[in-house]
């Protein structure tokens, strides 16, 4: 069984049991990630690198899989990405408005989630649970829900002397967390946030909790990266939000080479 593409994010959808499944397709095939895990992956370098936003072939990606032009004007690769504090969707500017207006002045979430630890984080509404899945947690509520993407970066900022927006990705590709209630953090969040930020906050208490198909984690982390290992091979073991897990203790960060234009065999 064999498929090339260029590298994209993996498709990733909870089923009925709360364990992520996760899809890998190009314009003709489409594969089922799930099911080869158990299974040798052979992952080929094939020496190209094409651009995620305009698809032009590039020396260098830059930035998870964009090209140097589009990594400078690209709406998906703007400082609001990254930092929402700095989003202007909602005064109408940006890299691009039509952009903006569809993705940014829409409705966000800001949240917390269990990876290595708790920590605060900021998507759109429709991105839930796709971005808890994508970063790896197991656990995560709803803190707060506003119109646009500045105010969500506004209560993360307000946050973040208090709780952690950042994820110990070796950790939690190890499987290691340490144990916290996230409603008790929710209640300590909701004292902490500025009065003019609090009618945002969510009374829903719901915790979406998320299982993800790993049969042995690694006990260290060796990330392979395709710059250095064009050719790689080995049994892999499972996946948590991004990554591939491999028996070797190899990790590999599928979203990190978007554009890499591979080769997957089993």
């Amino acid at each position: 069984m064999e498929i090339s593409l260029p590298l994209h994010k993996m498709y990733a959808r909870l089923n009925d049991e709360g364990t992520v499944e996760y899809t890998l397709a190009n314009e003709y095939q489409k594969w089922l990630m799930n099911d080869i895990i158990g299974h040798t992956l052979s992952i080929q370098f094939e020496n190209a690198i094409y651009c995620i936003s305009c698809g032009r072939k590039t020396n260098k990606s830059f930035n998870q899989g964009f090209c140097y032009p589009c990594f400078q004007n690209a709406p998906e690769a703007s400082p609001c990405i990254i930092h929402p504090e700095l989003c202007e969707a909602h005064l109408n500017k940006g890299r691009d408005v039509e952009w903006e207006q569809k993705h940014h002045n829409q409705p966000h979430i800001v949240y917390l989630s269990q990876t290595s630890h708790i920590k605060v984080g900021v998507t759109r509404d429709l991105q839930i649970p796709t971005r808890w899945i994508d970063q790896g947690a197991h656990a995560a509520l709803i803190l707060a829900e506003v119109p646009y993407r500045r105010l969500a970066g506004e209560i993360e900022v307000a946050l973040k002397p208090h709780i952690s927006d950042k994820t110990n990705w070796r950790a939690m590709l190890q499987n290691t967390f340490k144990e916290e209630d996230l409603i008790e953090v929710k209640n300590q969040m909701k004292k902490i946030l500025p009065e003019e930020l609090q009618n945002y906050l969510s009374e829903d208490d719901t915790i979406v909790e998320i299982k993800f198909p790993v049969i042995r984690y690694p006990e260290k982390v060796k990330s392979l990266n395709l710059d250095k290992t064009p050719i790689y091979k080995g049994k892999l073991t499972g996946i948590k939000g991004q990554y591939l897990l491999f028996e070797d203790n190899t990790v590999f960060n599928v979203r990190k080479f978007g554009g890499y234009q591979v080769t997957l065999s089993v």
